[in-house]
């Protein structure tokens, strides 16, 4: 079977559904933003169950997924937000290898939980790569299919040939089991105090991490919008633009919080009152509009050896993978 007959149409393109992958890295001082998935532990758990390696283009579908139709026999796997999937009418269980054949429907329904459900099919999509990655920039127009979002009609090609289901090793298995309760993990995020902590008035900090936020209707892939109490400094000077990254939390000059998100800028000159930990991204790009937040401050040691063992279970998941 060659790759070109292996093709997925879309039918229906869904709210928002687009290529990423774990993102464009290298080229923040160029001002590029690095993009990718919003929640890589979804990305990277659906990848490995559909047999790809961590690197593979998949599709993240937001609230409201897609329709697809099959050309050809392959083995998908869905992770992340449960979207009602199911192909021909059975449905598709969340995590697990699942095999597609030829003029087979994938489609989604209503949102049972979380936010951003993400595909993989086995072999990976064949979109071109700029500047090392395949995720979309939509934004700028480049990357993924197109550089856009999915339109009813698009063709996507996937590269698998011969599908087969995965076979998991035991290590494979106890880090999937622990990458899976994460994902349900429930409490406040974690954050670490931001360069500018100390600038804020021990109100401000004591509101930040004593309410819960509510995540504002103006929120996206570049940055969730908090509304509360207004987070006042002890000074009105300026800053520079200084360095963001993903967690980034800025206050602007209306006092509520803007979290950076995977298409974030890639300097910023508001206060940087916190960081969301890089353990805790994924559980924040699960949460919707309207949903109510609270943060919960730790030290930097702690947000390390949370990562260090979050990159440990991805090292055993993927052990088998190039």
């Amino acid at each position: 079977m060659s790759e070109s007959s292996s093709s997925i149409e879309v039918l229906k393109p869904g709210a928002y559904t687009t290529v990423q992958d774990l993102g464009r890295t290298g080229y923040q001082h160029l001002g590029v933003p690095v993009s990718g998935a919003m929640d890589e532990v979804a990305l990277r758990l659906a990848n490995s169950l559909a047999g790809n390696s961590a690197h593979a283009a998949a599709l993240e579908a937001t609230l409201m997924g897609p329709a697809l139709r099959f050309s050809a026999d392959t083995v998908i796997a869905c992770c992340g937000a449960d979207l009602s999937a199911s192909v021909d009418g059975m449905a598709v269980p969340l995590a697990t290898a699942f095999p597609i054949k030829a003029g087979a429907i994938l489609q989604f329904g209503r949102k049972v939980s979380g936010v951003r459900s993400y595909l993989a099919v086995q072999g990976g999509f064949s979109v071109p790569d700029v500047m090392g990655s395949s995720s979309t920039y939509a934004r700028a127009g480049f990357g993924g299919f197109g550089g856009r979002a999915l339109r009813k009609g698009d063709v996507l090609h996937f590269k698998s040939a011969v599908p087969s289901i995965p076979e998991r090793s035991q290590a494979a298995l106890s880090a999937e089991t622990a990458l899976l309760a994460a994902m349900v993990s429930q409490g406040p995020i974690r954050v670490v105090a931001g360069p500018e902590w100390d600038e804020f008035t021990p109100a401000a900090r004591e509101q930040w991490l004593g309410q819960a936020w509510r995540i504002s209707a103006q929120s996206d892939r570049m940055g969730y919008r908090f509304e509360g109490a207004v987070l006042a400094r002890n000074t009105q000077s300026s800053i520079l633009s200084e360095p963001v990254t993903f967690g980034t939390v800025q206050v602007p000059p209306d006092g509520q919080p803007i979290v950076l998100m995977a298409e974030r800028q890639t300097t910023g000159g508001y206060p940087r009152i916190a960081n969301v930990i890089a353990a805790d991204l994924f559980r924040l790009a699960q949460c919707a509009p309207g949903d109510h937040v609270r943060f919960v401050l730790v030290d930097m040691d702690t947000a390390q050896q949370l990562l260090i063992e979050r990159a440990n279970l991805f090292k055993a998941l993927e052990a088998s993978f190039p």
